[in-house]
């Protein structure tokens, strides 16, 4: 491997993640495509949309970083497609250095919400509270 290629991976292994976490149809997917410029995750008004981890690399005052946009969580769903988004959910917060936790002000918090903190606290994963939907 040459040394060039050698230094782009270390640069990719070094640079901070940024998960966006929280319930479904909370925005996450919305801040997300705001964040990066552009439409890059689907967002509709229905939840469940967003499934698989969507990754974008982007530049924030100097500091290049991997922001990612997760499905929405729901820690007790029986459902078998929430189960596989919640494990994804979980394996992105193990590489996360960061987590922006999203909440629905219109909504209010929910016990899903808090399961999520719990989770969150559970992980140790530093977090910033985001609450969307003031308007």
């Amino acid at each position: 491997m040459s040394q060039e290629a050698q230094v782009v991976l270390l640069r990719q292994a070094l640079r901070p993640v940024v998960a966006i976490v929280g319930r479904p149809n909370v925005g996450k997917s919305t801040l997300f495509n705001r964040l990066i410029g552009a439409r890059q995750s689907i967002t509709d008004d229905r939840p469940g949309i967003t499934r698989d981890c969507i990754r974008s690399v982007l530049e924030w005052n100097g500091i290049n970083f991997t922001l990612m946009d997760t499905g929405g969580l729901s820690p007790h769903s029986k459902d078998a497609m929430a189960t596989v988004v919640s494990a994804q959910v979980v394996q992105a917060l193990d590489e996360a250095d960061l987590v922006i936790f999203l909440c629905d002000a219109a909504a209010g918090l929910t016990a899903v919400d808090l399961e999520v903190a719990d989770i969150l606290r559970r992980h140790r994963c530093p977090c910033l509270l985001v609450v969307n939907k003031m308007d």
